[in-house]
């Protein structure tokens, strides 16, 4: 297991995850959407690992929905970058983190390129609910 610590530029957001296996075994996924293109964000995520998200000032964390809306991206305004998305389905909130905020010492595998933009908003959300961390915690300080 391993446990990684990272978070926005200016430290509004810290973010900790916990991996269910070795750092180098898991294959950060990026999107073709613009959205992700334009933040040149990779997915990391552990359906056995869980997400912490811990946010100073809850006001300057933006979420922002595009395409089907399923998901919510999550944005410090402070700084504008992009932490990872969550998505509410009944009372479990699953999550992703952008692997690029991490501070992962190993590494992690090579990419790989995705199109979810092709998915239907289902086939999304079946797709995260096997994919994506199912323990995830969203905490404020403020």
């Amino acid at each position: 297991m391993a446990l990684l610590h990272g978070g926005c530029h200016c430290g509004n957001v810290a973010v900790q995850v916990q991996l269910s296996q070795p750092c180098g075994s898991y294959r950060p996924r990026v999107c073709d959407c613009g959205f992700c293109r334009k933040h040149a964000a990779a997915y990391l995520s552990d359906p056995h690992g869980s997400l912490l998200l811990h946010v100073r000032e809850t006001v300057q964390l933006g979420s922002y929905r595009q395409g089907s809306g399923a998901a919510e991206m999550l944005v410090c305004r402070t700084c504008g970058v992009l932490l990872g998305a969550v998505c509410r389905d009944g009372d479990t909130v699953y999550g992703v983190v952008n692997s690029r905020v991490l501070e992962a010492p190993e590494g992690f595998g090579a990419e790989q390129d995705v199109s979810p933009q092709r998915l239907s908003r289902e086939e999304k959300l079946q797709r995260w609910r096997q994919l994506w961390f199912a323990r995830v915690t969203l905490a404020a300080a403020d």
